[in-house]
């Protein structure tokens, strides 16, 4: 079992450490995996549907702790969901709807606990993060928890035709699903018309195109290139299957 940590806090800022401090402490010996903190930030659905993508990929058990959570402090409820027998600890924000609504099984409760004290920005480190160490110990109280049949927020789960992450490559992952798309279809981005190809040696140098990437998404990339520059696409730019 291991804990997955998928939040928009930045690898590179002083969040993640201290929420590591806290799943050592409160789960020692449990493996702690960086799974992606460049969520883009305060994005909610584009989070949903990354976090839908790549839950699968992983162990029945695992625990995702998952924050995308621009309404700290504020009226939203801290949640726990089992997804087909995947655990999930978050905010009720829609963060973890997609997760929710494509599971074949899933249970779900709100987080009534909560510690002696709790900062009003940082529900991360105070409070996601005990809960999330407590489930992969199994040692969660049940009385910290109360049953919640659907969450509060619920996003469409359904493909979403948009950019939702821009990689270190430039390349554009959207919210659609591959297994979607016909594999000869074209797309529209922006005032560009990526066609469909192999990934990467079936694209010459500087081509534009689309593919099926290693998590199940429509990505666009530039062979050898930067496409996000290249083609001027960003996180939320609109994509249409032609």
């Amino acid at each position: 079992m291991s804990i997955l940590l998928f939040t928009d806090f930045g690898a590179a800022d002083l969040y993640v450490g201290q929420v590591k401090a806290v799943l050592e402490r409160e789960a020692p010996g449990v493996a702690v995996i960086d799974l992606l903190h460049e969520v883009p930030a305060y994005d909610i659905e584009a989070g949903a549907h990354l976090l839908a993508a790549l839950a699968p990929r992983f162990a029945v058990g695992d625990v995702f702790f998952a924050v995308v959570d621009p309404g700290v402090g504020g009226s939203r409820r801290p949640a726990l969901l089992q997804a087909d027998g995947r655990w999930f600890v978050g905010p009720d924000n829609g963060l973890l709807s997609v997760v929710a609504q494509r599971a074949r099984q899933r249970r779900g409760w709100h987080i009534v606990w909560q510690p002696e004290s709790l900062s009003a920005s940082f529900h991360g480190r105070d409070l996601f993060a005990p809960i999330a160490a407590w489930v992969a110990r199994q040692t969660l109280p049940a009385e910290y928890l109360t049953p919640a049949p659907a969450l509060d927020v619920l996003l469409a789960p359904g493909p979403l035709p948009r950019i939702i992450y821009v990689d270190h490559y430039g390349n554009g992952i959207t919210g659609l699903l591959a297994a979607g798309v016909a594999p000869e279809s074209w797309l529209e981005c922006g005032t560009y018309r990526p066609p469909p190809a192999r990934p990467f040696s079936a694209a010459p140098p500087g081509r534009p195109f689309w593919y099926g990437n290693s998590i199940g998404l429509v990505e666009i990339a530039v062979a050898q290139g930067h496409a996000a520059t290249q083609l001027g696409f960003r996180v939320g730019t609109a994509v249409r299957v032609l």
